[in-house]
């Protein structure tokens, strides 16, 4: 059985890409135990992120695309921690528009499995919101962290560089609503649905083109 949890925590601040700018509010998760644990996209404050921490040895940040909200404060936190920043290269031209100085220290790849407190993270790489989005389904938890692949009423957004509908679509269908029904999606901004209540509403986006 798991010993793992999940902890979460709403930072704001701003998203910037392609010349705008907008106030968001950023889910961060914290996946682990008393002793240890992975930060999954330290959004905007790396002070808060670390006392929510609560002095855990922190094994990893894990970033779900490189869009600099997600990743703002990942090389602050990892100076405060130690620990070692991971992402999908396929985002690496995204990190670099925010930290053109400070590569991460290792790559995330699809199927992937990263363990902390006794409990198995799957990487799923995802594009479509960008090129290395990934996502992190956690079986026994019964969980998976989309950032913003996927949110309660639709995929992630693509009407900005380096993204793409059609792609975010198939990423969608064949990765994430072929999980357990009952799954809990975890997102990047805004409340938590599961996969069940997305799944009947994949004809519509496409419909619609989101």
């Amino acid at each position: 059985m798991s010993g793992a949890r999940v902890d979460h925590l709403v930072t704001s601040g701003t998203f910037s890409l392609d010349g705008g700018t907008w106030d968001v509010d950023n889910n961060v998760w914290i996946v682990g135990d008393d002793e240890e644990a992975y930060v999954i996209d330290p959004a905007h404050d790396a002070a808060a992120v670390e006392a929510a921490l609560g002095g855990r040895t922190l094994r990893g940040i894990l970033c779900t695309h490189a869009h600099d909200d997600h990743v703002g404060a990942a090389p602050d936190l990892a100076d405060r921690t130690g620990a070692p920043i991971l992402l999908h290269p396929d985002d690496l031209p995204l990190w670099r528009l925010t930290h053109p100085d400070r590569l991460p220290d290792g790559e995330l790849a699809d199927g992937q499995r990263l363990s902390v407190a006794g409990t198995e993270l799957r990487v799923l790489h995802t594009p479509g919101h960008a090129p290395g989005a990934v996502c992190f389904h956690a079986p026994a938890l019964g969980t998976v962290f989309t950032g913003d692949t996927l949110f309660q009423g639709g995929p992630g957004a693509t009407g900005r560089s380096f993204s793409d509908f059609p792609t975010i679509v198939d990423s969608i269908r064949d990765r994430l609503l072929t999980l357990p029904s009952d799954t809990v999606v975890r997102t990047g901004h805004g409340d938590s649905t599961t996969i069940g209540a997305e799944a009947p509403h994949l004809d519509e986006w496409i419909a619609r083109g989101h």
